[in-house]
């Protein structure tokens, strides 16, 4: 079932029933997805009474440059293998799918279109909220979204010019894990388990991310010929399946 199918099915339920759901959006570069990430969507889901909370893995990031970002499909993949255990959590490939940069405008018109009669929460670090004047389109964010910032407990922010009814801010388990530490710590042989759910450090093992680039390159090629497989092992169900009816 494709994204939209999918959600076709979930709206056609929530109209049935005759609720407006509340929907939560995480976007992020999540390379590598960790605890933090996981830990800031389960607190908003339940303070905020979310139905759902979509992560949305970054295509190419305006605000990431300087170093070079994982394929769009690895962090994709960690994400989904990250999140698989809650029911409440689920990912959208819009923005890897769009190209170009990433802007998060651009993200929550995509997920607006998918989600056009619930109310959306859009979950970020506390600290990128004062900058939210200089992102694309920012007049335009608060009639998508209402914004969740997150932070650390007891951390103090200076909110001036943000709409007061269009911004929220929610402290959260202090948890010192970021995403460049676990590269630095993959990068230098430190082992990452507990930082990142089992599945993702395994994953990257598997891949060889965040190692020296002629490592990656083998590693690409085995996700091809992964990708492959999956795909003849789904079709010969199919099959099957046809057979028996």
């Amino acid at each position: 079932m494709s994204e939209k199918q999918s959600v076709a099915v979930t709206h056609t339920a929530a109209h049935k029933s005759g609720t407006r759901r509340r929907i939560g959006i995480m976007g992020g570069t999540f390379d590598p997805i960790h605890h933090g990430h996981l830990v800031a969507a389960s607190e908003v889901q339940h303070v905020f009474k979310l139905d759902e909370v979509v992560f949305v893995p970054a295509g190419d990031n305006p605000f990431k440059t300087g170093r070079p970002i994982s394929l769009g499909d690895h962090r994709y993949l960690m994400t989904v293998i990250a999140t698989a255990s809650n029911p409440r959590f689920s990912v959208s490939r819009v923005d890897i799918d769009r190209g170009g940069k990433t802007y998060t405008v651009d993200t929550l018109r995509d997920i607006r279109r998918l989600y056009p009669d619930d109310e959306l929460f859009f979950i970020t670090g506390a600290d990128v909220l004062p900058q939210i004047l200089q992102w694309k389109n920012s007049d335009e964010l608060w009639t998508l979204a209402h914004f969740v910032g997150v932070s650390r407990p007891g951390h103090r922010l200076d909110l001036a010019g943000l709409p007061e009814d269009g911004v929220s801010l929610i402290e959260i388990p202090t948890m010192a894990i970021s995403s460049t530490g676990v590269r630095e710590r993959v990068k230098s042989g430190i082992p990452v388990w507990y930082l990142v759910p089992d599945g993702v450090v395994q994953y990257i093992s598997k891949y060889h991310l965040y190692r020296p680039e002629e490592a990656q390159t083998t590693a690409l090629a085995s996700i091809v010929g992964d990708y492959a497989d999956e795909a003849g092992a789904q079709r010969n169900c199919v099959e099957g399946e046809e057979k028996h009816e």
